[in-house]
């Protein structure tokens, strides 16, 4: 749907206020009651709109157990009943107004009195498209307006985030990215954002940005996972229309992005959606299905169909007003399971007596295909820890209907297994093996998030072991590993220049680092990789089918040594991969490969622009007609210390 189109749309549906005095049809209704409304954000909330021939704005606040809801705002003296709400007729508990002379910039709350406990409170609106800077709590009218110029990136968007296509994903956190050191340590604006980080990401070569959660949040240091405002960016950075700058320039230079979102739970600051009407409207009544105890939180009771629609309503409402190009959805992990987090006797099983959380299935399911048949092209991502099979299946089939899980078994294990000494690991081979085992089960990305950088947990970098120099070699032999294995990749800020320190969200990145030259060359590393991961159809083509991976050997334990091949749907397209996890190079090593001819090394973690030793191939091998792993050609390799190499056949 074009600009034009949207806006011919907006207008017919604020006709309507003239005909009926309200927004919101029948059919509204029942779409809402029936948790199948996907549009919310054009019904309930600040409306710009006219009435008699008078401009004002409409409100509207689904508030079932209210007595009484009024507006207060700065332009009525934040007076109770000065412009009162009036229930609808049709027992679907929203309460509506239109205020003449009011409209775009506007503070205003709901003040909602209970019809139980003599209960009144000011509340935010839940689906305000902005907020006053925290720790204010207004919610602010305002019409979301912006000539998008991303009309190439939208038409060509289903081929760039193609599952079968190259993915790689910089994680960022907006508040931390870059801070403006002679201005109090300020974040960038969402403006600023749109000129330095999309210059980064084009110099370094990621095909996608996914942010930590933009929405409005009242605790900064939450980094956005407790979020209040869904359906508002967060006004720390700016206004909604710098947020649409910052998408807008992202797209025009051929970079998408996936925003973090959380459907799972939000936080009980008491102007937001907790106990909203007096009563457990949007969280579970019982006190078992309520509270989750690792995030101190309130629980979204899914099994309400208007809560249902509130949600997929917000998922549709970033997609569409904001064009994001997917969503990462936050611990579906914790929406599966009614146990999760809790002991035994602290949990109501399900009708049938399990643990699976029956509502929350059906939800995903339905937001899934509410999404894929609205936005085609657009990636549903799930964080998901567990082998809860068919995450990523049709849910035609019985699937969750998800694009892509994150590989959080790959994670774990492989940083279990860089985190040894290279004396120690011939005895945990299977810490980099084993995930070949499951690796196309789902369609996966291979993260390295911020969850791995926080807590007392170090960086990436610093979990490497050894002197300084092996901790380096360490980390570009990770990578290498991460690039060549099968998935999409997902790197969060600061690690691909090898940053020493644990990620603060209130002191940044350490930029400085860069002065370095072996930082230098562990970003010109990243960077290498981004491209060559991207150019080879052998590094993204078949990530989710068995054909396009191919172990030349996994048994060289005593020396710590893999070396496996990558196949693209061409035959000519294959890439040879040789990791080296000892600081020991490695000599005349024979690999066997499928046919003759020069063998290219495109790519050595080792060598001296990258901050390595120098030890390699020389630019390829020639094949030798020497048999060796079952195949009738082989390359007699140099194996630097701790390093890996790629090589591509001649011409392919």
């Amino acid at each position: 749907m074009t600009t034009g189109e949207e806006d011919e749309l907006m207008q017919q549906a604020l006709s309507d206020i003239t005909r009926t005095g309200s927004l919101i049809t029948d059919y509204d209704v029942y779409l809402f009651r029936q948790g199948s409304h996907s549009r919310l954000y054009e019904k309930l909330g600040s409306h710009s709109a006219v009435s008699g021939g008078v401009q004002g704005t409409f409100f509207a606040v689904w508030a079932p157990n209210a007595a009484e809801v009024s507006v207060i705002g700065d332009f009525n003296g934040w007076e109770t009943g000065r412009d009162p709400l009036l229930a609808r007729s049709d027992d679907s508990g929203i309460w509506e107004v239109f205020i003449p002379d009011i409209g775009h910039g506007a503070l205003y709350k709901y003040r909602i009195k209970s019809r139980y406990n003599n209960y009144m409170v000011d509340k935010g609106d839940p689906f305000a498209h902005f907020w006053e800077i925290p720790p204010k709590t207004a919610s602010i009218i305002w019409d979301l307006a912006y000539p998008w110029r991303d009309r190439g990136w939208m038409r060509c968007r289903e081929e760039q985030n193609s599952p079968d296509g190259p993915i790689s994903i910089y994680e960022v956190h907006l508040g931390s990215w870059r801070k403006v050191p002679e201005e109090e340590n300020r974040s960038l604006s969402y403006r600023e954002a749109a000129t330095e980080l999309v210059d980064y990401l084009l110099e370094t070569g990621f095909t996608h940005v996914e942010f930590l959660p933009v929405m409005e949040h009242p605790f900064y240091a939450s980094w956005g996972y407790q979020t209040l405002g869904y359906f508002a960016p967060t006004s720390r950075y700016g206004t909604p229309e710098d947020f649409m700058h910052l998408v807008d320039s992202l797209h025009q230079r051929g970079i998408g992005v996936i925003l973090d979102w959380v459907p799972s739970h939000f936080p009980a600051d008491g102007y937001g959606l907790s106990y909203f009407d007096g009563t457990h409207l949007y969280e579970h009544a019982l006190p078992g299905q309520r509270y989750h105890p690792e995030w101190k939180s309130y629980i979204f009771n899914l099994g309400r169909n208007e809560v249902r629609s509130f949600l997929t309503s917000s998922a549709a409402f970033w997609l569409d007003r904001y064009h994001a190009d997917g969503l990462r959805v936050d611990a579906v992990s914790s929406m599966l399971y009614l146990d999760y987090a809790r002991s035994a006797g602290e949990w109501i099983p399900n009708v049938y007596g399990g643990r699976e959380n029956l509502e929350s299935i059906g939800f995903l399911r339905k937001v899934n295909d509410t999404v894929h048949a609205n936005f085609p092209g657009v990636l549903v991502i799930a964080e998901e820890a567990t082998s809860w099979p068919g995450v990523t299946a049709p849910t035609a089939t019985g699937g969750l209907g998800f694009d892509l899980k994150w590989n959080m078994g790959w994670m774990h294990d492989t940083l279990d297994y860089f985190v040894l000494d290279s004396v120690f690991r011939k005895y945990r081979p299977d810490l980099l093996t084993f995930s070949i085992w499951y690796a196309f089960r789902e369609r996966y990305i291979l993260p390295l998030s911020h969850d791995e950088v926080v807590h007392e947990k170090g960086s990436i970098a610093g979990k490497m072991p050894g002197d300084e120099w092996r901790k380096r070699a360490n980390l570009r032999l990770l990578y290498g590993y991460m690039f060549t294995h099968p998935g999409k990749k997902l790197l969060f800020m600061g690690d691909e220049f090898g940053q020493w320190s644990e990620w603060s969200h209130d002191a940044g990145l350490t930029w400085h680092l860069l002065q370095y030259p072996p930082h230098q060359g562990t970003l010109q590393w990243v960077t290498d990789l981004n491209h060559l991961y991207r150019r080879e159809p052998a590094l993204h083509e078949r990530d989710a089918d068995p054909r396009g991976f191919e172990w030349v050997d996994f048994s060289d334990v005593e020396k710590s040594i893999v070396t496996y091949l990558r196949r693209g749907l061409s035959a000519d397209d294959v890439v040879l991969v040789a990791c080296n996890a000892t600081p020991v190079p490695r000599y005349g090593y024979r690999v066997g490969v499928p046919f003759g001819g020069f063998w290219e090394e495109v790519l050595n973690s080792d060598a001296i622009e990258y901050g390595g030793s120098g030890v390699g191939n020389l630019g390829g091998v020639e094949a030798e007609q020497v048999p060796a792993h079952g195949r009738p050609w082989s390359l007699p390799l140099t194996l630097p210390p701790l390093g890996a190499v790629i090589f591509t056949p001649e011409g392919a």
